[in-house]
């Protein structure tokens, strides 16, 4: 799939490598952000899952 991207954007007069940067940083962020959640302690989980539901305070 990236070497179909790859060849569109090269394809294209003009354009560089911008396209291809942002890509990448779009796809890194996911990939951080998806290793970030699974490495993330249960107990964590369960607390901010449970904020919505939390009738302690005042709103």
């Amino acid at each position: 799939m990236f070497k179909f991207i790859k060849q569109y954007v090269e394809t294209m007069t003009g354009v560089a490598i911008y396209p291809i940067i942002s890509l990448l940083i779009f796809f890194i962020f996911f990939v951080v952000l998806l290793v970030y959640v699974k490495k993330m302690d249960k107990k964590r989980v369960n607390i901010l899952s449970n904020i919505p539901l939390d009738q302690t305070e005042e709103q």
